[in-house]
């Protein structure tokens, strides 16, 4: 039974959500978002989606691109996921390199890759020529089971209104998440400079969930954010939370994602995940105090392409 990679089709949407879902249940995945993805990717992205093949099964998927709103030229990123159980059969080699030359033609000269920090993913890495960088943590949290921290009253002069408010403008949204995207921990810098895209590939995402998003307004402004995720049924993630510079050192962070959370138990979604890096110590300590616990870690390495 040999193992093929092609190029993913639409029709291919469910059996891609399936491998994804299996492989890091921690990531938000459906089928309309692998759709939306692909067919409203920047040019400049060079965005490309593979799945593999065993015996008519779809087995493994990965996509592929250029970091094109990254402040350093030729980023490209791959991350292979290959089912559960299907391991061994050489699929997760074969995407890894059809992405490789898809990267190099596009004119990445380093290949980024998110994987598990398991000694089997670590040597898959490393056989490959893959070097370690800076590292995440996946958490979880039973939003079903578990309990949330109270909410707390809020405080003067200080406003929690649903990102659905925002749905006529959301470009003060654009401007705080360009902000702090800017200071997130990374490898590979970011700067958000294009309205239309951010609308077409964040703000009109099919996962992004604007009635449970929660923004804290100081005095009218925004000041900080707490961005939702969800699959529609069950599962809840946060996106991005963080507080503009000029805000930061007053839990408002803290205040929108406790909030967020609240309603999307409310809302009946029983499992909430996130990711951070593991240098944030305050955003470690915030989702500690939530109730999260590590579920997973993955290591960001990087390859020199030629």
């Amino acid at each position: 039974m040999t193992v093929i990679v092609r190029d993913f089709r639409p029709s291919d949407a469910e059996a891609w959500t399936r491998v994804r879902r299996a492989s890091v249940p921690y990531l938000v995945s459906t089928p309309e978002q692998v759709t939306h993805d692909l067919a409203h990717a920047h040019p400049d992205r060079h965005y490309r989606l593979l799945v593999a093949e065993r015996d008519g099964e779809i087995i493994g998927t990965a996509q592929a691109g250029i970091a094109h709103e990254s402040t350093e030229p030729g980023q490209g990123s791959c991350t292979p996921h290959v089912l559960p159980g299907h391991t061994g059969h050489g699929a997760g080699s074969l995407l890894l390199s059809t992405a490789e030359e898809h990267l190099a033609q596009a004119g990445a000269t380093v290949v980024h890759a998110w994987v598990l920090d398991t000694p089997e993913s670590l040597e898959f890495a490393r056989g490959r020529g893959y070097r370690p960088g800076r590292s995440a943590h996946f958490q979880h949290l039973d939003l079903a089971g578990g309990a949330l921290p109270p909410l707390p009253e809020v405080p003067a002069g200080v406003e929690l209104r649903p990102g659905s408010d925002f749905a006529d403008d959301p470009r003060p949204l654009f401007v705080a998440d360009a902000e702090v995207t800017l200071d997130e921990p990374t490898d590979i810098p970011t700067e958000l400079d294009d309205y239309e895209n951010w609308l077409t590939t964040l703000w009109r995402h099919p996962t992004l969930d604007a009635a449970l998003t929660t923004v804290a307004l100081v005095d009218g402004r925004v000041a900080a954010f707490s961005a939702a995720g969800t699959d529609g049924s069950r599962t809840y993630s946060s996106n991005m939370t963080g507080t503009l510079r000029a805000f930061r050192g007053r839990g408002l962070a803290k205040l929108a994602k406790n909030d967020s959370l609240h309603r999307a138990r409310a809302a009946g979604y029983t499992d909430a995940y996130t990711a951070n890096d593991t240098g944030n110590g305050p955003m470690l300590a915030i989702n500690k105090w939530f109730g999260y616990t590590v579920c997973a870690t993955e290591v960001r390495h990087a390859r020199t392409l030629g």
